[in-house]
């Protein structure tokens, strides 16, 4: 018998063995996938033009040239204006927006709230249907007359329901008798909250703040229809506007005389598309190992508890 039950422990030991190789090798094998398309794309920025549009890209750089960096920061100042604009809308906007989902999130999770359910399905509500792009752009530049407003690329992103369901259902997850105990001590709904909720929920507050951090980061698209100042334009967006110009440049030389055709082909096109991926991706890129160890966390609390 001592023997049976030793074989069966050998074995469920190599079953762990040969799962945890097969797992860390999968795993492996998919971050390399992932990894190898932004090598490439490092790589492109540092290749010139016209190795890209002869061999393609490549995972070392071909031809090693900084032309795509240098009109990238071909005015410095206004690209770190709009860098400046995007950080400030990205911190004021994630701070401001994880401050409002926490403390709806908490009134809704709280079961002697008699309104809990009426205002949980209004929220919801919102996720099946919307009024459409119409009515929100008269909202916004006529009703709150925000056109060409900081505002304007602030408050469209500051509230999502779906994050609103993850912080909801981690604070569900903090047992009722530790707020009751609060209550008992005096405590106030904005002290428990702040106290007590607020330390007990750092993976979601990291992982809806990492999401609140690259809806801003990452937006164009209202800046495109209601900035119209270009020194009040996201980083995002500036640097969509500045590839538009270069491709609209080339074109009206590629239609020219064929000495033109020759500076056409020479403007940094792909390159420039490469540069502006790393200078945009590389500053959120640091935000990740900050908020890992929260993010998966998070992520499963809100999937399992929905």
């Amino acid at each position: 018998m001592k023997s049976d039950k030793h074989s069966n422990k050998i074995k469920r030991g190599s079953d762990v063995i040969a799962l945890n190789i097969i797992s860390y090798a999968f795993c492996g094998i998919v971050a390399l996938v992932c990894l190898v398309p932004f090598v490439m794309i490092v790589s492109g920025s540092f290749s010139s033009e016209k190795a890209i549009l002869q061999n393609g890209f490549s995972i070392l750089p071909q031809q090693f040239s900084l032309e795509a960096y240098k009109t990238v920061f071909k005015d410095p100042i206004v690209i770190l204006r709009a860098y400046c604009t995007t950080i400030c809308l990205t911190i004021v906007g994630t701070v401001v927006g994880l401050l409002l989902q926490t403390m709806t999130a908490y009134v809704l999770s709280r079961k002697d709230f008699g309104w809990r359910n009426a205002f949980s399905l209004f929220f919801y509500f919102t996720t099946l249907f919307s009024g459409g792009l119409v009515p929100y752009f008269i909202l916004i530049t006529q009703t709150l007359n925000l056109r060409d407003n900081y505002l304007a690329l602030l408050l469209p992103l500051i509230f999502s329901v779906y994050n609103l369901l993850i912080m909801k259902s981690y604070i569900m997850g903090i047992p009722d008798s530790l707020i009751e105990a609060a209550k008992i001590d005096g405590g106030g709904e904005f002290l428990i909250l702040f106290k007590i909720v607020l330390p007990l929920i750092k993976p979601a507050l990291a992982t809806v703040g990492l999401f609140i951090a690259l809806a801003y980061w990452n937006d164009w698209y209202n800046a495109m229809l209601y900035i119209k100042s270009e020194e009040k334009y996201p980083l995002q967006y500036f640097l969509y506007q500045r590839v538009n110009n270069i491709e609209a440049y080339k074109k009206l030389l590629s239609n020219a005389a064929a000495s033109s055709v020759a500076s056409a082909v020479s403007l940094p096109t792909q390159t420039l598309k490469m540069a502006l991926t790393v200078v945009v991706t590389g500053p959120i890129v640091l935000a990740y190992p900050l908020a890992q160890k929260y993010f998966v966390q998070g992520i499963t609390i809100g999937a399992v508890k929905g």
